[in-house]
């Protein structure tokens, strides 16, 4: 085994350095995990670039919240037979003691925001150390290149959960991203009567026909359907997405939120809010019960993100890395960095 281990560092906006020093050990409670591959989205270039809340980013910081891995060490406390197996784990450093995690809504612990990749070291290194709490073991032959992606896929789990889909209901989704996709898949499982993916990008919605999406359409086309859906799981976080999912609700129907609004993005009409008596919800992140939904359905088959995959690249190439996360470019699905 090495003694060394390279971690990535942003030091404060537009600037990084790829360090080398001692293998971190797992203090007690802890594991320390050796990384298999760790996506970059969109979060991380703003980390990067400087755009992402202050209140969420604490330089400098390893970045590196979606990732998969082997534990390869173990804290005081923790079951020695943690070691060797495959894992991901929660990004949210939920207190478990307060009320709203005590209810099992982790993602809104009132403790304060602390989350790996942000405020805590991140993956994009050789190794990271991380509670063994948050940890969700693997199957011994799981596939760790596509296990990188469980973190979005927790994140749509928690919206599949909000939106409550049963069987023989109308469903869109709007946005066809890597939530968009992974959130057409997850709901496919449900067997609904319709699902329709919505988005501008014509290879990206045709993609999510493979995906198990029966109809996709471009937003102009959009207006022939509304008020048509039991349910709207909005993936975009483009300024006019939350109204447009609204729209597309049938009267009393529902509409989950999972995009990152910038300021200024279109409110949605209360008037027609009240009107059709819609429920909304809203995701951040993702509790352990997400998690936990994520990832049986992957261990299951129901979930696969590999084909979302399109570039992978060395920790020595983050700058190229990070240049084609939201370059626009339509080729670029998800990129990993592989330490």
């Amino acid at each position: 085994m090495t003694s060394v281990s390279r971690s990535l560092t942003v030091d404060r906006p537009g600037s990084h350095r790829l360090d080398e020093g001692p293998l971190p050990e797992p203090g007690p409670g802890e594991v320390r995990v050796r990384v298999a591959a760790a996506g970059i989205c969109m979060s991380d270039r703003e980390v990067y670039d400087g755009h992402r809340d202050p209140a969420y980013v604490r330089y400098p910081v390893v970045p590196g919240h979606e990732w998969s891995g082997t534990v390869d060490a173990v804290g005081e406390g923790v079951d020695p037979a943690l070691t060797g197996r495959r894992t991901v784990a929660e990004g949210f450093r939920a207190c478990g003691r307060c009320e709203r995690c005590r209810y099992g809504e982790t993602s809104l612990c009132t403790a304060g925001y602390d989350e790996t990749g942000f405020t805590r070291p991140g993956a994009f290194a050789d190794h990271l150390v991380v509670p063994a709490r948050l940890l969700h073991p693997l199957a011994d032959d799981a596939d760790l290149r596509a296990a990188a992606l469980l973190e979005p896929a927790a994140v749509i789990a928690a919206a599949v959960r909000a939106g409550a889909p049963e069987p023989g209901e109308r469903i869109a989704v709007l946005g066809a991203g890597t939530l968009g996709l992974l959130a057409v898949q997850l709901l496919a499982a449900v067997s609904p009567a319709e699902l329709t993916v919505i988005d501008p990008r014509q290879e990206r919605a045709s993609l999510a026909l493979d995906f198990g999406a029966g109809e996709a359409r471009v937003p102009e086309e959009a207006e022939e359907v509304r008020g048509r859906y039991d349910l709207v799981v909005e993936t975009a976080g483009a300024p006019s997405t939350a109204a447009g999912a609204c729209l597309l609700a049938r009267r009393g129907g529902r509409v989950v939120l999972t995009g990152m609004f910038t300021p200024g993005a279109v409110g949605i009409d209360p008037v027609h809010l009240s009107l059709s008596q819609l429920t909304v919800r809203s995701v951040f992140g993702a509790p352990s019960a997400a998690w936990s939904y994520a990832v049986r359905a992957f261990t299951a088959g129901l979930l696969d993100p590999a084909p979302l995959i399109t570039h992978e690249f060395p920790l020595e190439r983050f700058t190229e890395a990070v240049a084609l996360v939201g370059s626009g470019d339509p080729e670029t699905g998800k990129v990993l960095l592989r330490p």
